[in-house]
């Protein structure tokens, strides 16, 4: 078995997978939503010392498996350095003490084997990794072959609809608020500019839609929230949607997937899968407990990694928070 670790935001998790069959035997995840939904938004400090306290009180429930394990595998790279070296700390302990080789994951990496978690893994496949840290359109060919064709020029799809929420005081997370609000207002009542609608380039952009949205809340009621939320969640989607579309004119795709904490976005999921029936493509997505961060989805990548021997001695592991794949 592998026993992966996930630390690098604001959810602390540990898994424990079995190579052979790809079973997940255990998993745990201990939120910080409540802890920072004061401060509206993450804050780094105070996440990495939750994780000091979470991480461990979830080890102990895994010690009767310890001597069936075969490596630790935790969570290196992208994230937040202070939350990063909390789960690597841990893997370095355990690896001394059970002696038993460390394999380091790439969070992202993680994100599109959560499609994958107790199943065989499919590819080729297109991905959209949308997060609230990342927005990316990823081609991967097979584990080995990872190519980010699009990526974000400033904020990310997650990202904002999380300022969105809090520039309407609706707390944290956003993405979920925000959603719900969505449901019950009307998306064309506020004719938001969709990012880069003129522009030829395949990236993402979402700074100037929230300044959009920012001066809109600033001469609206709370009546209009509603409406504003519905038509920023319009506006944010179709973004996405026109970059999709320009992208699959030269590289139409078979298999599709979403994944990362935004793709829990049912109104996403409708958008592109009216969008791919238009290609006979399958859409591939998470299950909605894996969708955010968690350690399942790093055992998964961790069963690949061990099979290639893709292992580091644990003096050497590097943490690197600004990583891309």
């Amino acid at each position: 078995m592998i026993l992966s670790i996930e630390s690098s935001c604001d959810d602390s998790s540990i898994a424990i997978t079995e190579i052979k069959t790809k079973k997940l035997i255990y998993h745990k995840k201990i939120s910080q939503e409540i802890e920072h939904s004061r401060y509206g938004g993450v804050v780094p400090e105070l996440a990495s010392r939750l994780h000091a306290e979470a991480l461990p009180a979830i080890l102990r429930e895994c010690e009767p498996w310890f001597y069936e394990l075969k490596a630790i595998a935790v969570t290196n790279e992208p994230g937040l350095g202070v939350t990063l070296i909390e789960g690597v700390a841990m893997a370095k302990a355990l690896s001394i003490t059970l002696d038993i080789p460390i394999i380091p994951v790439n969070h992202l990496k993680g994100h599109i084997y959560s499609l994958f978690i107790e199943k065989e893994s499919i590819f080729p496949m297109t991905v959209l990794l949308v997060s609230g840290g990342h927005t990316q359109l990823i081609e991967v060919e097979s584990h080995e072959s990872i190519h980010t064709v699009a990526t974000t020029m400033d904020d990310s799809y997650g990202e904002s609809f999380d300022k969105v929420a809090k520039m309407m005081a609706l707390g944290y997370p956003g993405g979920p608020i925000i959603e719900k609000l969505a449901h019950s207002g009307d998306n064309k009542r506020f004719a938001f500019t969709v990012p880069l609608w003129q522009s030829p380039l395949i990236a993402f952009s979402y700074s100037g839609l929230k300044n959009q949205v920012r001066l809109c809340v600033e001469s609206a009621s709370v009546d209009d929230y509603s409406d504003i939320a519905a038509s920023f969640q319009y506006t944010a989607t179709e973004h996405l949607i026109q970059k999709l579309k320009k992208y699959f004119k030269t590289r139409p795709p078979k298999h599709f997937a979403i994944v990362g904490g935004a793709s829990a976005n049912i109104y996403l999921r409708e958008q592109v899968d009216l969008l791919l029936q238009k290609y006979n493509a399958q859409l591939h997505l998470a299950e909605l407990r894996y969708c955010s961060d968690n350690a399942a989805m790093i055992g998964r990548v961790a069963i690949e990694q061990y099979l290639r021997g893709e292992f580091s001695a644990y003096q050497r592991i590097p943490i690197n928070p600004r990583c891309k794949l």
